[in-house]
């Protein structure tokens, strides 16, 4: 959500920051600015629309500042326009904001009284004026966003400019993330550390209080006391490549693509020499494990649909008592817990802001947590008792795939892990399910992506094209599977779209079902098939049009007209993959037909940072 990039140092900064932002704006954002400061004199130039609408504006004022910061805005308090753009300039202080200023209407009120004349509806100009007001009191950078913190609430990261700190670059976060990078040709400042690959791979993720000053030639930390210390540079083997579309069309398309792989990846450290799964490179003891009675699982979106499909597995094969909460909600009804329990936070990006807050708040009552996180060294990842990385890679696309792809992976081998340490399976049972992952699952999946099925889905998103309704219908993992589904069509395509397991059809949903109405049934699961059969027979016979995606021993017959994904792949796990990268497909190709913008879905943000 929004993004921030920020440059100071020997080479040009605008090209930096235009580079920087257009990396960005895969988080979502409807304005975009920058602040140019140059022979000691800050412009700022902004606008409301993309960053193709800001280059036009920079050709009229060319700029060789070496000393910028950079915002693409996803808009919260105030809409998207010119005056709600960042960055923000009040007196001397120029800034540049990810979060929400909780406090804002009170802090603004108090400086209106003295005098401060605001031009935004944001939340940000009243950050600025606050910083301003320190920093004319003590003309000291670090004392006045020391002492601005200490009023604000809420969460923040903020860039930050002052008039007389001539190539000098601010930055603190509270809340919200911000990555520190140092270059060839000076140092960086970014929000995402995808926005830094074009120029370094050295980073530090600033931690929560921490202020940065950066100037050509160094950077500086300073604690909540004011002691000053450097950074220590860590190294990402994340690359700029690995960012880019590679010739695909889209940056979600490439993802799916992508999945087969990500599988190994997420696997390739965590399984023995016996074919049994090990997390102890992971830096897992043993003994950890051994401690679990229950487990609470707590994430968002299509994180928490794969919370919900892990806490189906691990009861299935652990005979561990698990529940999956939403992220939002677990702090303001948290469940009861005993000992043993363990809280697991689920987040592609390691930085959710209901996870994290979630997190701490585990933390904070003395219930031992575990983070299943993609983004390395992310705060999520950081503040969970133990991390287990996803290793999906760099996942631009706002829309999450190959992220939720392997969070699957990784819970079902976690199962299994937990399986073998209370041994509630043989090892033999344990291998043989791994093996369906790990050898079978990459092989499913490539299937699925042939040419002669991209011709399916492409087919079968015409069903779409004129509908703004639709149903996911499922029994079993199905049904869990069909809440995905149904998230996925409905965010990138913008048709309307529902999950019901198919059972409850009747206790309601049904009434709903119209002439031509989509339904896609999913049915991975052999022993649920008959019942799941005869609820589609339910909805067709009120005019519905069926779509199946069917394991192939699920299939007993069908008409020959009907729209039919066949999934080939011979184990229930490879099954269940195969029918995700259907329902992806199915999305992605129905959103095309729609002419939606796929990678950057309107009023979605690819990070969600703020409550």
């Amino acid at each position: 959500m929004c993004g921030i990039i920020g440059y100071t140092g020997e080479s040009e900064a605008l090209s930096k920051m235009t580079k920087g932002l257009s990396v960005l704006e895969y988080r979502g954002y409807d304005s975009v600015g920058v602040a140019l400061q140059e022979d000691g004199e800050i412009k700022t130039v902004k606008c409301r629309g993309r960053i193709g609408d800001l280059e036009e504006k920079l050709k009229q004022s060319p700029s060789h500042a070496r000393c910028a910061i950079g915002h693409t805005r996803w808009a919260t308090h105030g809409g998207p326009s010119d005056r709600n753009a960042h960055p923000h300039r009040v007196g001397s202080t120029v800034l540049v904001h990810n979060g929400i200023i909780e406090n804002h209407k009170q802090l603004k009120e108090r400086l209106i009284d003295l005098g401060v004349e605001f031009s935004s509806e944001t939340d940000t100009e009243v950050a600025a004026a606050l910083l301003d007001l320190h920093y004319q009191t003590c003309n000291d950078p670090v004392k006045a966003i020391r002492r601005a913190m200490e009023e604000l609430t809420g969460s923040y990261a903020f860039g930050i400019l002052f008039d007389g700190a001539k190539g000098e670059v601010y930055a603190v976060r509270s809340g919200s993330p911000l990555i520190l990078a140092k270059g060839k040709d000076g140092y960086y400042l970014a929000s995402d550390m995808t926005a830094l690959l074009p120029f370094t791979n050295l980073y530090y993720p600033l931690k929560e209080g921490e202020i940065a000053r950066l100037t050509p030639t160094e950077a500086k930390l300073f604690d909540d006391e004011s002691k000053e210390h450097a950074p220590t540079w860590e190294q990402t083997d994340m690359t700029a490549e690995a960012a880019q579309k590679d010739g695909f069309a889209h940056f979600m398309l490439k993802e799916i693509f992508e999945e087969a792989k990500a599988v190994e990846n997420a696997l390739a450290s965590r399984v023995d020499e016996n074919g049994l799964p090990d997390f102890a490179q992971d830096g897992i003891d043993a003994a950890f494990w051994k401690r679990i009675r229950n487990i609470q699982i707590v994430a968002c979106g299509s994180a928490m649909h794969a919370g919900l499909i892990g806490a189906r597995l691990i009861e299935d094969y652990a005979a561990i008592p698990t529940s999956v909460y939403i992220a939002s909600e677990y702090r303001y009804h948290p469940p009861v817990t005993g000992e043993g329990t363990l809280v697991i936070v689920v987040s592609q990006s390691g930085e959710t802001a209901d996870s994290l807050a979630a997190l701490r708040y585990a933390k904070s009552v003395g219930i031992p947590t575990l983070g299943i996180v993609n983004a390395v060294g992310t705060t999520i990842a950081r503040e969970a008792d133990y991390c287990i990385y996803t290793y999906a890679g760099p996942e631009i696309a706002v829309a999450t795939t190959k992220g939720y792809c392997t969070q699957v992976a990784v819970l079902y081998l976690l199962a299994l892990h937990f399986a073998k340490i209370r041994q509630t399976m043989s090892p033999t049972r344990i291998k043989g399910l791994l093996d369906g992952l790990r050898v079978e699952t990459p092989y499913a999946i490539a299937e699925m992506l042939t040419q002669e099925r991209m011709q399916a889905y492409r087919r079968i998103a015409q069903v779409f094209q004129d509908r703004d309704h639709a149903f996911y219908i499922g029994r079993g993992r199905d049904y869990l599977l069909s809440m995905e589904g149904a998230l996925k069509l409905k965010e990138i395509s913008y048709v309307h779209t529902e999950a019901y397991a198919s059972g409850e059809l009747k206790h309601g949903t049904i009434s709903l079902i119209e002439d031509g109405t989509p339904v896609i049934a999913l049915c991975t699961e052999p022993s649920l098939a008959e019942k799941a059969e005869n609820n589609v027979h339910e909805v067709e016979s009120r005019g519905a049009h069926v779509i199946r995606i069917y394991r192939a021993d699920c299939l007993k017959k069908h008409e020959a007209d009907t729209d039919t994904i066949v999934l080939n792949a011979k184990s229930d796990i490879a099954c269940f993959f195969s029918a995700m990268i259907a329902v992806q497909m199915i999305a992605y190709e129905a959103a095309v037909r729609r002419g939606c913008d796929i990678d950057r879905p309107r009023n979605l943000a690819k990070s969600v940072t703020v409550e």
